[in-house]
C-alpha cells in the first residue's frame, strides 16, 4: 500500500478539543485525579480527603485536600521546613524527615477537628503495620486517600514515608506494605525492623560510617551541614525519637514573628555600595 500522507484540514482543526491547562503544562493526572475526586452519589455533600504528597529538592509538602467546584480547599498542610522546631534541623527531605512531616500533618488535623484524644496513632514508630480502627461510640476514624501526583510509586519511594507518618499519626489510609522498604516481592515478606531503619534515618547514619571510613575529605564535604549543627551517626535515631515526642506535643502551626522596622521607616534601605 502507498504512503497516504494525512492532510489536517479545516474541518479537522475546528473539532480540535484543547486539552486542560494543568494537561498540557504536564502537572496533572487527571485519569488519577478523577478516580480521587469523585465521591458516591447517595454520601450528598460529604467530601473525598486526599493526602496530597509532593516532594521538592528543598522541601516535603503533605497537605488535607478536598475538591470542590470552584477549586481544591486544604483542611491542613504540614511542610518538612518546619521541623527544626522539632529539633530536625539536617536532612529535611530524607526518607526520616519526610515520615516525621506526615506524622505533623496527622497529628495537626486530629487536634483541628478534636479527634486527637480518641485517635491517638501507633504508640511506638516500630515500622510494623498499622491501621487505624474506629472507637465505638465516638466519630469514625478520619479516612482519605494517597495523591502522589506524578511521582513513581516504586518500592521505597519517599511519597509512602509521608503515608507512613501520617497513618502512625491517626489518620485512616487504606494501604499495604508492599511499597515500604523491607518488603521482598519474591518471598513475598514484610521486614518491619529495615522500615524502622528507615524512620529514624539509621540508613543515613550507617553511610556517614562508611563514608568516613572511607573518605574523610568527602564525608566533611557532603555532611558539612550535619557537622556544623553538630550530628553524627551515633545521635541521628535520638534526633528522630525527640522529635517525633514533641510533634505529638504540640503540633499547631507556630507563625514566624514579623520583622519589624526601626520607627520612622517605611521601607528597607537598600545597600547601594554593590551597585556599580
Amino acid at each position: 500500500m502507498a504512503f497516504v500522507k494525512v492532510v489536517k484540514n479545516k474541518a479537522y482543526f475546528k473539532r480540535f478539543q484543547v486539552k486542560y491547562k494543568r494537561r498540557r503544562e504536564g502537572k496533572t493526572d487527571y485519569y488519577a485525579r478523577k478516580r480521587l475526586i469523585l465521591q458516591e452519589k447517595n454520601k450528598y455533600n460529604t467530601p473525598k480527603y486526599r493526602l496530597v504528597v509532593r516532594i521538592s529538592n528543598t522541601d516535603v509538602t503533605t497537605q488535607i485536600v478536598y475538591a470542590r467546584i470552584q477549586g481544591d480547599v486544604v483542611m491542613a498542610a504540614a511542610y518538612s521546613h518546619e521541623l527544626p522546631r522539632f529539633g530536625v534541623k539536617v536532612g529535611l527531605t530524607n526518607y526520616a524527615s519526610t515520615y516525621a512531616t506526615g506524622l505533623l500533618l496527622a497529628r495537626r488535623l486530629l487536634k483541628k477537628l478534636k479527634l486527637d484524644t480518641i485517635y491517638a496513632g501507633a504508640k511506638e514508630a516500630n515500622g510494623e503495620e498499622y491501621n487505624v480502627e474506629d472507637v465505638d461510640g465516638k466519630p469514625g476514624a478520619f479516612q482519605c486517600f494517597l495523591d502522589v501526583g506524578l511521582a513513581r510509586t516504586s518500592t521505597g519511594a519517599r511519597v509512602f514515608a509521608a503515608l507512613k507518618g501520617a497513618a502512625d499519626g491517626g489518620l485512616h489510609i487504606p494501604h499495604s506494605v508492599k511499597r515500604f522498604p523491607g518488603y521482598d516481592k519474591d518471598s513475598k515478606e514484610f521486614k518491619a525492623d529495615v522500615l524502622r531503619k528507615y524512620i529514624f534515618g539509621l540508613h543515613v547514619a550507617d553511610y556517614m560510617k562508611e563514608l568516613k571510613g572511607d573518605d574523610e575529605e568527602a564525608y566533611k564535604k557532603q555532611f558539612s551541614g550535619y557537622i556544623k549543627a553538630g550530628v553524627t551517626a551515633e545521635s541521628i535515631e535520638a534526633m528522630y525519637k525527640k522529635a517525633h515526642a514533641e510533634i505529638r506535643k504540640d503540633p499547631e502551626f507556630k507563625p514566624k514573628p514579623k520583622k519589624t522596622l526601626p520607627e520612622g521607616k517605611k521601607t528597607k534601605e537598600m545597600d547601594k555600595s554593590s551597585i556599580k
